[in-house]
């Protein structure tokens, strides 16, 4: 059966634990090597990753391309605006077709349908690379980030400030498999969809006062308010103004708490330039351990951990 990636759920808790174990360790293994070096025993050596972009990207893109090289295989970087994506064809077509070229499909897209399309058309492990409803491969690397941080994850509360997105969701989401509390704190209007909320089985939930979001926290975390796309960002702006990451309100948060943030960041709107460029923040650790998250995620999608 073929292995999809399309939330954190696709693992299970099991899953999710094997995947940052495996991450761990090879990053461990591989101190000192040149980045473009591929590990020593390249276990995908000889797999092609074909990377579909239907939405910008630095971090997914680069970090997938590098993931795949240090495994052993390659990378094929493909846009809408060229290819038959841009032209019409449908996403189950594309899905078809690429998989008869390559091992596995990252799929970076606007709308999460096309997501599901994709997967139950490939015949290959089709991994979500962003949707408007979720962002698993970024909480993987989160989580990761947290245990380097010695943060264990069971029992953690983590306050999340601002837009109810698809972060926000992924991030729910592995706090139920994982046995963490999430309290977010979201203006009217932005708050996370509600069937996430219930999926977390307790473990979630939305309040309106971002002090009461952060009191007590482990790890703070928030993502940019504007997304590619969205329109009325005045509006959005003024909403959430209140809940901008502040030293405040980290102070409110335990003394050993971290920032996160999946970035890229707007230095003065979600987040003070004090708090992201601070000592609490972890933001470029994060950002570097989505390459090793992504490697033992493509690792589990072959069926070679977990």
């Amino acid at each position: 059966m073929t292995r999809h990636f399309l939330s954190l759920s696709d693992a299970g808790a099991d899953g999710v634990a094997a995947i940052l174990v495996d991450a761990l360790d090879r990053k461990a293994a591989r101190a000192g090597l040149p980045k473009g070096a591929p590990d020593a025993d390249a276990p995908l050596a000889g797999h092609t990753l074909a990377m579909v972009f239907e939405k910008s990207s630095t971090r997914t893109r680069v970090s997938f391309d590098m993931a795949i090289r240090q495994l052993g295989g390659s990378a094929l970087v493909l846009d809408a605006a060229t290819t038959q994506l841009g032209r019409g064809e449908t996403v189950a077509d594309t899905a078809r077709i690429l998989s008869g070229y390559c091992d596995a499909i990252m799929l970076r897209t606007d709308d999460h349908t096309k997501l599901l399309e994709m997967a139950a058309h490939a015949s290959v492990p089709v991994v979500n690379g962003l949707t408007d409803r979720s962002h698993p491969c970024q909480i993987m690397a989160d989580l990761l980030t947290l245990l380097e941080a010695g943060k264990a994850l069971p029992g953690l509360k983590v306050a999340w400030l601002g837009d109810g997105n698809n972060v926000l969701a992924s991030i729910v989401e592995a706090a139920g498999l994982m046995k963490f509390d999430v309290v977010a704190a979201c203006p009217q209007g932005f708050q996370p969809e509600e069937q996430a909320i219930v999926a977390a089985s307790g473990r979630a939930r939305v309040v309106a006062d971002p002090r009461e979001a952060v009191a007590g926290a482990d790890v703070v975390m928030t993502d940019t308010w504007i997304s590619m796309g969205q329109d009325e960002a005045a509006t959005k702006l003024a909403a959430l103004a209140p809940y901008q990451v502040t030293p405040a309100l980290m102070a409110a948060a335990k003394a050993d708490a971290v920032f996160l943030h999946c970035l890229p960041a707007h230095r003065g709107e979600e987040v003070a330039a004090a708090v992201i460029d601070g000592p609490q923040s972890l933001i470029w650790p994060e950002a570097a351990n989505r390459l090793h998250a992504q490697k033992s995620i493509l690792r589990w999608c072959f069926g070679q951990i977990g």
